[in-house]
């Protein structure tokens, strides 16, 4: 059975019951995730690596295997972003995590990826 951790680097606080349902809903029981709340500085090291950008961003998934993951999101980053979506920045918070499951679960950008966010967004009011 996956498990799911959260680790917040930050200083900010955050509320997890809602990360938790998410999490089963979008990617099952057996899948394991790591959430990490984590710093503009680190975000903007892993941006670097990964994606050869050398700015700051406000969430990155990485698959690990079929069953396991981690999403890093950067709340400073998300809550510039939020007001970009005209969204409060908790509710900001858990339309990323969500838009992380569902690269965690293999899609990118699109129709399809569209469509599995909206639902989710729906089912859990975002």
């Amino acid at each position: 059975m996956g498990g799911f951790s959260i680790k917040n680097e930050t200083r900010q606080g955050i509320s997890v019951a809602r990360f938790r349902a998410i999490k089963k809903e979008a990617l099952g029981d057996d899948y394991d995730l790591s959430l990490i709340f984590t710093t503009p500085a680190k975000i903007a090291k892993l941006n670097l690596i990964y994606r050869d950008k050398k700015t700051p961003t406000d969430i990155l998934s990485f698959p690990i295997s079929k069953n396991e993951g981690e999403i890093y999101i950067c709340q400073s980053e998300a809550r510039k972003e939020a007001k970009k979506f005209n969204r409060s920045y908790a509710n900001f918070l858990v339309f990323l995590f969500i838009h992380g499951c569902v690269h965690l679960k293999g899609y990118d950008h699109g129709s399809t990826m569209e469509r599995i966010e909206a639902k989710l967004r729906k089912r859990f009011g975002i």
